[in-house]
């Protein structure tokens, strides 16, 4: 196990055991929402937008382990969730497997996994509500994350690639594509994190966002190509179907050759970024390596 993956391991077991808490409730009369919310929650994942939100805020100055960093990293996980619940389903993508396992939708049916992914994104919002952040920085929070989440985000993205099925994209809109419904939230971390720090620093702010930017286009990059070369028992989930779909991707304007040299620049663009920062980046850093290279 690499370093940065030992890293990613220990603040993750952090964001679980904060995370798994907050979403510890159920309802005698209606228990199958909250067993859909934790069966997605719950099931694996590299919890890298987490992860950036705890680092960005370390970055900063601040403990990133201090109970506003895990508010905000757990909200925006919650969000990142919900999206892939949505993602899922039979009117989107009509994935059977994530992660290796069945789909939200398979196991608890279209409806109820509809509105898990409809509660996670609610209570989103009122975990950075409870938070111990001043109420200035809620503010914040929840203007970056409803932003980043919404049409103008992650949503608009999405609809975006749901255009891409019955249309080529050009490269330009293959490109906003990219950045909505990707990189939104992955620069949203870095915001959030950044946030809870109680930040001021324009320039921070700035050096973070180019960071950010460039790591969410390298991801979906890579993801493009993990989608023809993967293997899908390590993968976790079907290989090939973007090419089934008809959806437009990096591959539709270069080889394979030439689309991972485009991730690799991203890359050096982003750890560029923020190298001022001394130690405080290096992890971001090895970040941004693993995740150029990565096979899941």
């Amino acid at each position: 196990m690499s370093k940065i993956t030992e890293t990613m391991k220990s603040y993750n077991e952090k964001v679980n055991g904060f995370l798994y808490d907050v979403l510890d409730m159920t309802d005698a009369d209606y228990p199958v929402i909250f067993e859909a919310v934790n069966y997605s929650v719950k099931n694996g994942g590299k919890r890298i937008r987490p992860f950036l939100v705890l680092k960005f805020s370390e970055l900063a100055g601040a403990d990133p382990f201090s109970k506003t960093a895990l508010y905000f990293a757990s909200a925006l996980e919650c969000i990142h969730t919900y999206s892939l619940i949505h993602d899922d389903l039979p009117c989107m993508d009509d994935d059977d497997l994530r992660r290796g396992k069945p789909t939200n939708h398979k196991v608890y049916g279209e409806a109820n996994a509809t509105l898990a992914g409809d509660a996670l994104n609610t209570y989103a919002f009122e975990i950075i509500a409870d938070s111990d952040a001043a109420p200035e920085l809620k503010v914040k929070a929840v203007k970056a994350l409803s932003s980043c989440a919404g049409m103008f985000g992650m949503v608009g993205g999405q609809v975006m690639d749901l255009i891409g099925e019955s249309k080529t994209l050009d490269k330009r809109e293959y490109e906003k594509m990219n950045a909505l419904k990707t990189g939104a939230l992955i620069r949203c971390a870095a915001k959030l994190g950044l946030i809870a720090a109680g930040c001021e620093d324009d320039d921070t702010y700035k050096n973070a966002d180019i960071y950010a930017s460039c790591v969410g286009r390298a991801f979906q990059i890579r993801d493009d190509i993990l989608d023809v070369i993967a293997d899908e028992a390590v993968f976790g989930k079907p290989v090939g179907s973007d090419a089934e779909n008809g959806k437009t991707t990096v591959l539709s304007f270069m080889t394979l050759g030439q689309a991972q040299s485009l991730a690799a620049k991203l890359t050096e663009t982003a750890k560029n970024a923020i190298s001022k920062y001394g130690e405080k980046s290096r992890d971001l850093m090895d970040l941004a390596d693993y995740l150029l290279e990565r096979n899941v």
